[in-house]
């Protein structure tokens, strides 16, 4: 009798062996590639990169759009946040192989003046603005935005944003167009200029004009790839719920968030995001608010230049709801 329970037992033990090692060598579930921009786009994700510490996401962080476009294209991640306009011109690039999942930044761009003569868009009348949008979303929603007052005024450009911040805080210009957080490096470094005219104000007034109602300007929104969408929608509803909680942690919480963004790079200095990331607008709005505000923008931008949007306005299945 007791070899055959002391056989049994063996036999039991060879048994589970097998499963034993399928459980130890079980590979763990894979993370969620994000790419993200630096700069204010980036902002968004930093409480996120810095609360999940690797454990659902990887976070690759890049210095301008084109990479990112590789990235999703290439299938080299999943999600990514990106300019408005590139979340359309991937669309159509991909053939409708992405998906929109939320907007993340409302407009942060400000009209500037060294002195005290604009008080409405009118007041630019027969004025040289200096910007560096020059062909792309910058330059779409001035004009746009001019042609809605009635408004004729000169736009200079340079090649960089940075040009323009240098130009204003040395005093060799009068009035800059800038998006933050340059906007807040310049009036920390040259107190002469100030906020002259909210851009993103001025565009939802003169779409309203135009009959948008819920037309809102909005400048970067997180994109993912159709086939993770499809295949994983638990995992894009829990980056979803991470991605608001970020923001709402950004909101809320300046002086802590302006450090995570630092010691990300996101910006350069911690001092400076904590100025710039009450102008940055972070939101975060989805589902069929995010196409009631973003689609008038898409239509605003195609009747500019289609190319700045892909060639064409992005279809409802654009929209993840």
């Amino acid at each position: 009798m007791k070899k055959m329970l002391k056989l049994l037992a063996v036999l039991l033990l060879a048994a589970s062996l097998p499963l034993m090692c399928v459980a130890e060598n079980a590979p763990e579930a894979a993370r969620v590639r994000v790419a993200g921009l630096k700069g204010p786009t980036g902002m968004a994700l930093a409480h996120m990169i810095t609360a999940d510490a690797g454990e659902k996401y990887d976070f690759p962080l890049v210095a301008a759009p084109a990479e990112i476009n590789a990235l999703v294209i290439s299938g080299q991640v999943d999600i990514a946040a990106v300019p408005i306009n590139v979340g359309s011109v991937l669309f159509n690039k991909t053939e409708g192989g992405v998906r929109a999942l939320s907007l993340i930044t409302r407009g942060m761009l400000y009209v500037l003046e060294k002195g005290d003569t604009i008080h409405s868009v009118s007041d630019l009348e027969g004025k040289a603005i200096l910007n560096a949008g020059q062909g792309a979303t910058p330059e779409y929603v001035m004009n746009y935005i001019l042609e809605a007052n009635g408004v004729n005024a000169q736009m200079e450009f340079e090649a960089e944003h940075a040009a323009v911040a240098s130009k204003a805080i040395e005093g060799l210009a009068d009035i800059v167009m800038l998006p933050e957080p340059m906007v807040t490096q310049v009036l920390m470094k040259n107190p002469v200029f100030h906020k002259a005219l909210d851009v993103t104000e001025e565009f939802a007034a003169a779409a309203q004009k135009n009959g948008y109602e819920n037309a809102q300007l909005s400048l970067s929104v997180v994109v993912a790839r159709k086939e993770f969408v499809e295949a994983h929608p638990e995992e894009v509803a829990a980056f979803l719920k991470d991605l608001e909680a970020s923001i709402a942690f950004a909101t809320e919480n300046v002086h802590e968030a302006a450090q995570e963004i630092a010691a990300m790079e996101i910006i350069p200095a911690a001092a400076l995001a904590e100025k710039a990331l009450p102008s940055c607008r972070l939101v975060f709005v989805a589902g069929e608010d995010m196409q009631a505000q973003a689609a008038p923008l898409y239509e605003i931008l195609f009747n500019a230049n289609p190319a700045s949007v892909g060639g064409k306005v992005p279809a409802d299945e654009y929209y993840l709801k």
